[in-house]
C-alpha cells in the first residue's frame, strides 16, 4: 500500500532519505530488482518493504531514520528470493543464505537443528539469536539446552528478508547474540497465490498453498504446508508436520500495523549418533540405531502484532508476542552406561508459555549542523514453564529426575546515537543494560530458589569512507549469554545422590572487536574482509553423555571472514565465502589442552544461481565444513564435511514451474555432526570406580549426511 498522503513532508524526506543515504549490501540491492520469488511469485517491491514486521529501526533493511546506523563488514540483508533460491533438505538451511553459517542435524528431522558460525559449535542456539516476525526462537532455560531454537516451523516461501548482524556490537540485540543474530521477517502478501506439491526419496512429501487478497482497508495472507518424510533411515523418521500462519496487515513499514497468528505441531522419531564401533563390528549399519523408540512431538502457537508510525517527531516502532509452546524429546545417547538393565534413554518435556514486547523510537537532529539521529528502546519478555527429565525404556516411564516449574522475566532498556560527522566519517556510541529474575520451584526443594542479576554493555562503531567505492569499519561491543537458571540456583545434584554441587552464574559476558572493509569498486561485485575477535567469560558446550549444554571454561577466538557477492548479469549471480577461526581456552588448566571442542577452524562456501522471469532457472550450492577437534588436547578429531546440492527448474509464461532438486550431488559419505565421548554397548564391560560415574568407552559418534536425494516441486501462481 502507497505511503499516506496525511503524512508529513517532513516524514517523507526522512523516510527517502534513509534509502538514498543506506549503502545497501549488494544482496539487498538485487532485492530491488528480482523479478519474483523462486515459488512464491512474489513480485517487485521496495527495500522498505522487505522488513514489514522487522521492529528494527535503522538497520540495514533502510527503514529507519535519516542516518545510516554503523553497521559492520560482516552484517547485511537477504532476500526472500535469493533465501528460496536455494536447494535445502530442511527448513533451517535457508539460514546458510548468511554467510559463514554452518545448519546441519543430528537427529531427528522435527528436532532443532544444530548451528555453527565463527568458531562456535552453537549447538541448538547458545550464542546466536534467532527470531521470526519480531518473535525470538531461542529458548532459554529449555529442557534440552539453553537457547534451543527450533525453526522447524519456518515457511522459505514466506520469508521477504532475512538481516543478520555478527559479534555483540548492536545494542538491539542481547541475550544469546554474541556470535551473531538473525531475523526472518515474512511477507505481508504475494503478488500470485501459490500453490505446490513435492515429492522425493526417502517418502518426502510437500504441499503448500499462499493466498492474500484485500480485506477492508488491509491485506489478508494465509498459508498452509504438509509434510511427511521418512528418511533414508533404517528405522523411518515418519515425520508429520502441519503448519498455518493467518495475517492481517495495513499500511507499510513505517506506517501501519499487522496482526500474525501462527500454527505449528510435528512428530517424528529419531536415529541419534551411532558410535564408530558400533558401525565397524557390525551392529548396525551408518544409518542404523541403537535406540528404535528415540524420538519426540512438538507444537508452537503463537499470536503476534507489530505497529509503526512516522511523524515530525520521528519513528515509533512496537511488536508485542505470546507463544504456547510444548517438547517431547526421547532420546538415548549412551545406550547401557548408566543402566545396563534398562538403558539410558530419558525423556525431556518443556511445557511453557511466554510473552514479549519491544517498542523503540527515532528521532533526529543535528550536532553543531551536523546530521544526527538518536534511538531508544525497551524489550521485555517472561517464560513461564514446567520443565522435566524422566528415565524411560521405548518411551515408557521409569523415574522422575526432575520435574520443575521456573518463572523466568527479563527487561532490556537500549541507546544508541549515530551522527555523520563528514561525508566520509560516522559513528555510533550507545549501550544495552539487561535485567533478569527468575524463581525456580524444585521438586528438588534444596535447588528452588529465586535469582537476579543484571549488565551493561557498550556498543561502539565507527565508518571511514566511502573512498574508491571502499568502506572501513570498526566495530566494539559487550554481550552475554544467560545460563539456564535451574543451574543459578540449584545446591545439589538432582540424580537422587543429593551431592553438593557449584552454581553457575546467571549471566555469562562477553566482549567483541572487529575491523572491517567493504569494496564495490568493480561493477556488480561486492568483497568484503572481517577481522574478528571474541572472548567469553564461560563458554557453553554440549555434553554427548547428557545430551545438553553445561557451562564451561573462558575462552578466546581470533578469525577472518571473507565474503563475496558477484552479479555478473541481471540473470546469473555468483557468491563464495571463507571463515577461519581460532579457538581457545583462555586460561591454562594442568594436564588438559585449550582447544575447545566441536569448534570449527574452517567453513567455506560457494554458489552459482541464473534465472530471470520465465524460462531455465538453476542453482548448485557447495559447503565445506572443516575438521574440528572433539577433546581439549586436539588428539581426537572430525572430519571434514564437503556438499553439493543443484537446482534445475523451467518457468512457463502461464505462472506453472517444475523444478528438481538433487542434494548431496556427489554422494558423499561424511557425517553430518561427530562429538566424542563415553558410551556403553550391551554386553561391553563397564567399570564402576568408587564415588565416580560409570565408565564406558569413548568412542567418536556420528550422524550420516543422508545419500543422495532427489525431490520434484510443482508449483503454481494464480
Amino acid at each position: 500500500m502507497p505511503v499516506s498522503d496525511s503524512r508529513s513532508p517532513t516524514a517523507l524526506r526522512l523516510a527517502a532519505l534513509a534509502v538514498a543515504l543506506l549503502p545497501l549490501p549488494a544482496s539487498a540491492q538485487e532485492a530491488v530488482t528480482l523479478d519474483e520469488l523462486s515459488v512464491a511469485g512474489e513480485a517487485p517491491r521496495p527495500v522498505a518493504a522487505f522488513s514489514a514486521s522487522a521492529g528494527y529501526v535503522g538497520g540495514v533493511t533502510g527503514i529507519g531514520g535519516a542516518l545510516q546506523p554503523v553497521a559492520s563488514a560482516s552484517g547485511g540483508l537477504v532476500s526472500g528470493a535469493q533465501v528460496n533460491a536455494r536447494p535445502v533438505t530442511r527448513p533451517g538451511e535457508a539460514l546458510e543464505a548468511v554467510p559463514g553459517l554452518i545448519v546441519t542435524q543430528h537427529s531427528g528431522e522435527g528436532k532443532a537443528n544444530q548451528f555453527f558460525l565463527r568458531g562456535f559449535n552453537l549447538d541448538h542456539g547458545t550464542d546466536i539469536a534467532l527470531f521470526v516476525d519480531g518473535m525470538p526462537v531461542n529458548m532459554r532455560t529449555h529442557a534440552h539446552g539453553q537457547g534451543y531454537a527450533d525453526l522447524n516451523f519456518l515457511i522459505p516461501e514466506l520469508v521477504g528478508a532475512v538481516e543478520f548482524h555478527k559479534g555483540p556490537y548492536f545494542v538491539r540485540d542481547g541475550d544469546f547474540a554474541s556470535a551473531g543474530s538473525v531475523r526472518i521477517d515474512y511477507l505481508d502478501t504475494v503478488a500470485k497465490n501459490v500453490a505446490l506439491t513435492s515429492i522425493g526419496s526417502f517418502g518426502y512429501k510437500r504441499a503448500l498453498t499462499i493466498a492474500s487478497a484485500p480485506l477492508g482497508a488491509g491485506n489478508l495472507l494465509v498459508a498452509g504446508e504438509a509434510q511427511t518424510y521418512d528418511g533414508p533411515w533404517d528405522v523411518p523418521d515418519r515425520l508429520k508436520k502441519l503448519n498455518g500462519v493467518a495475517r492481517y496487515s495495513q499500511g507499510t513499514a513505517l506506517d501501519g500495523f499487522s496482526v500474525t497468528g501462527m500454527a505449528y505441531w510435528a512428530k517424528w522419531n529419531a536415529t541419534n549418533q551411532i558410535p564408530e564401533r558400533a558401525v565397524a563390528e557390525g551392529l548396525v549399519g551408518r544409518f542404523g540405531t541403537l535406540d528404535p523408540t528415540d524420538g519426540g512431538d512438538t507444537g508452537r502457537f503463537s499470536l503476534s502484532g507489530r505497529w509503526s508510525h512516522t511523524s515530525e517527531a520521528g519513528i515509533t516502532r512496537a511488536n508485542a508476542y505470546l507463544i504456547r509452546y510444548r517438547m517431547n524429546l526421547w532420546n538415548n545417547f549412551t545406550y547401557f552406561l548408566n543402566d545396563p538393565d534398562h538403558g539410558d534413554q530419558f525423556r525431556q518435556l518443556d511445557d511453557r508459555v511466554l510473552g514479549g514486547a519491544e517498542a523503540s523510537h527515532v528521532f533526529s537532529g543535528d550536532l553543531f549542523g551536523m546530521p544526527m539521529e538518536n534511538e531508544i528502546g525497551i524489550q521485555t519478555r517472561t517464560d513461564s514453564m514446567r520443565i522435566g527429565l524422566f528415565n524411560t525404556t521405548r518411551r515408557q516411564f521409569r523415574s522422575t529426575v526432575l520435574d520443575d516449574r521456573v518463572l523466568e522475566t527479563s527487561a532490556a532498556f537500549y541507546y544508541e546515537n549515530r551522527v555523520r560527522w563528514t561525508d566520509w566519517l560516522r559513528t555510533s556510541v550507545g549501550f544495552r543494560a539487561d535485567g533478569y529474575y527468575a524463581d525456580v520451584r524444585s521438586d528438588t526443594p534444596a535447588n528452588s530458589g529465586r535469582a537476579r542479576d543484571g549488565i551493561v554493555n557498550p556498543k561502539l562503531g565507527l565508518v571511514l569512507g566511502p573512498w574508491a567505492d571502499t568502506e572501513l569499519y570498526l566495530n566494539y561491543g559487550g554481550g552475554f549469554h544467560s545460563n539456564d537458571v535451574r543451574g543459578v540456583t540449584a545446591t545439589v545434584e538432582a540424580s537422587g545422590t543429593l551431592a553438593p554441587v557449584v552454581r553457575a552464574p546467571f549471566l555469562v559476558p562477553s566482549t567483541g572487536y572487529e575491523v572491517g572493509v567493504r569494496n564495490r569498486s568493480i561493477a556488480g561485485l561486492e568483497t568484503a574482509v572481517a577481522l574478528f575477535r571474541l572472548d567469553f567469560a564461560s563458554e557453553n558446550l554440549f555434553v554427548g553423555d547428557a545430551g545438553t549444554t553445561e557451562p564451561s571454561r573462558p575462552t578466546r577466538r581470533f578469525g577472518v571472514e571473507w565474503t563475496n557477492r558477484y552479479a555478473l548479469t541481471p540473470w546469473l549471480q555468483l557468491e563464495g565465502d571463507l571463515t577461519v577461526t581460532n579457538a581457545r581456552f583462555a586460561d591454562r588448566v594442568p594436564d588438559t589442552g585449550r582447544r575447545v571442542p566441536d569448534a570449527p577452524t574452517t567453513i567455506a562456501s560457494a554458489g552459482i544461481s541464473f534465472g530471470e522471469g520465465e524460462g531455465w532457472f538453476g542453482s548448485l550450492r557447495f559447503r565445506y565444513f572443516g575438521p574440528r577437534p572433539l577433546i581439549e588436547d586436539n588428539s581426537v578429531r572430525s572430519r571434514a564435511t564437503a556438499l553439493l546440492n543443484g537446482r534445475i527448474g523451467y518457468a512457463f509464461a502461464n505462472g506453472v514451474s517444475l523444478s528438481l532438486d538433487v542434494l548431496n550431488l556427489t554422494n558423499a559419505k561424511a557425517d553430518q555432526i561427530t562429538y566424542f565421548y563415553e558410551s556403553r554397548l550391551r554386553g561391553e564391560p563397564l567399570i564402576r570406580p568408587p564415588g565416580q560415574p560409570p565408565q564406558g568407552t569413548p568412542d567418536r559418534h556420528f550422524h550420516p549426511v543422508e545419500p543422495t536425494a532427489v525431490r520434484l516441486t510443482l508449483a503454481g501462481r494464480f
